[in-house]
């Protein structure tokens, strides 16, 4: 898998594994890092599954949901599956307000994750 500098990338079965490697998404140079990376990754073969595991994330700005927003609709029209894992209950306080809990699927860690691939 590809070297990338704010992303862990691992393939596990068919699914793309990203963990990400900073604690604080917070400035606007490291969304658009992330953002390059994340579409890099999604892009990388037809009808992609990708799983983001939030274990690292303490904070992260409102900027990230739309980030979160902009990977989805990539995955959608690449008929992928995107799963998230691992969200701290601060963060998923965030995505519950703005319904976005609704929009993707959230699991607690990444075994049940990708339990839900198969």
């Amino acid at each position: 898998m590809s070297t990338f500098r704010k992303l862990n990338v691992s393939r596990v079965k068919d699914v793309d594994v990203v963990i990400f490697k900073d604690s604080k998404i917070l400035d606007e140079e490291l969304l658009d890092e992330l953002r390059t990376e994340l579409l890099a990754v999604v892009g990388n073969r037809p009808a992609p599954d990708v799983l983001l595991d939030f274990s690292n994330v303490e904070f992260m700005s409102s900027a990230m949901l739309g980030l979160l927003g902009v990977v989805h609709r990539k995955m959608k029209k690449a008929d992928g599956r995107l799963k998230m894992c691992s969200i701290r209950p601060e963060i998923f306080t965030v995505f519950k307000l703005t319904n976005l809990d609704k929009l993707f699927s959230i699991y607690g860690d990444a075994g049940d994750a990708m339990k839900a691939f198969e």
